[in-house]
């Protein structure tokens, strides 16, 4: 989920991909298992380290390219000849898509006892949670305190003159964030309402690009470029990114979120069917809900551990918000209507 160019950069520039050896009782031909995920994943080098020195087992990770949708689509059309051992980074919007497609495993890792039964949406088993986030409008301070416009505080403002020109989403055909946030609207303004409320974003200046990295290092005014809107689509965990990247780090965050717009996402993990090292993919799922690996996630990936009694680092106590009215729909609906509410999304805003 959480996408920085700073983090980014880092990532990309170092492979993850355990350097130490195997331990003894493994063997010197453990293999190298390939996790498939999107673009945003991120994880220490040294908790992957940790999980070689346990299990023997050497862990590539092979990036979509894109966001979770993106990588989704891989593995669903790659299914026959897998090009992975386990997944990262299906979401609730995706959820049903994953399964239908029988792309995953059934596996449940016994540390899903530690995992509040609200994040545990599959019911089959197939996908498991491994962490938790809020999709929501986020806002540049210092643009609207500069500029001397007030703050949009909820959906409907952002249909309203003063605020032209000034947001940018995501596509909700092909992104994560931006099929969450379009979900969201439907859940505030119903099938009767949703489709309007788009055709008033669309004619008040609403810019709609690929994907996150897109939206928010290109076009956002605090992302990593030169950006000259200051309303995106993004995380409410934003702030404390912001924060913490900042050098020297500020007292306040820069970014800011708008909480009525936000749309509750978890984030899950799974064995690919046709893994031939299921053993040594699903023993990567049990890390995954390791207290080192959970702990490890908020300053990594900028979302929250599904792990009960997690600790959360202090620029995510102080900065990170967590909305406490998300907007949300059930799985069942996503899955009965994703693909047309995605069409309909297409022929209002894009066409």
């Amino acid at each position: 989920m959480k996408r920085f160019l700073a983090l980014l950069l880092v990532v990309v520039a170092t492979p993850l991909v355990a350097a130490l050896p195997a331990l003894p009782a493994s063997g010197a031909d453990a293999p190298t298992i390939t996790l498939v995920a999107h673009d945003s994943f991120a994880v220490s080098k040294s908790v992957l380290r940790d999980f070689t020195r346990q299990t023997g087992i050497k862990v590539k990770v092979l990036r979509s390219g894109g966001d979770a949708g993106t990588a989704l689509n891989q593995v669903i059309l790659t299914k026959d000849h897998p090009i992975g051992d386990a997944f990262f980074g299906v979401d609730n919007t995706l959820l049903s898509r994953a399964i239908d497609n029988d792309v995953f495993e059934v596996y449940r890792p016994a540390a899903l006892d530690q995992v509040a039964s609200e994040w545990q949406l599959d019911t089959t088993n197939h996908l498991t949670p491994i962490d938790h986030g809020d999709v929501c409008i986020n806002f540049d301070k210092k643009w609207f305190a500069k500029h001397k416009v007030a703050v949009p505080q909820t959906l409907a403002d952002l249909t309203k003159p003063q605020y032209k020109d000034l947001l940018v989403v995501e596509d909700a055909a092909a992104s994560s964030p931006g099929l969450a946030f379009m979900l969201g609207t439907i859940d505030r303004y119903g099938e009767s309402g949703w489709r309007d409320y788009w055709s008033k974003l669309r004619a008040n200046g609403v810019k709609v690009v690929s994907d996150w990295t897109t939206a928010y290092d290109g076009n956002f005014t605090q992302g990593g470029g030169k950006g000259a809107r200051p309303l995106v689509v993004s995380y409410a965990s934003d702030p404390a990114a912001a924060v913490y990247f900042a050098k020297p780090e500020p007292s306040t965050s820069p970014v800011g979120t708008m909480l009525d717009s936000c749309f509750r996402q978890v984030e899950f993990a799974g064995v690919l069917k046709g893994t031939a090292h299921q053993a040594e993919a699903r023993k990567l799922v049990d890390f995954m809900l390791s207290e080192e690996f959970q702990a490890d996630i908020p300053l990594q990936m900028f979302v929250f551990p599904v792990r009960d009694a997690t600790p959360l680092p202090p620029e995510f106590v102080k900065f990170a918000d967590v909305a406490t009215d998300p907007l949300t729909l059930p799985p069942a609906d996503i899955a009965q209507h994703r693909d047309e509410w995605i069409d309909q999304w297409t022929q209002t805003v894009l066409r």
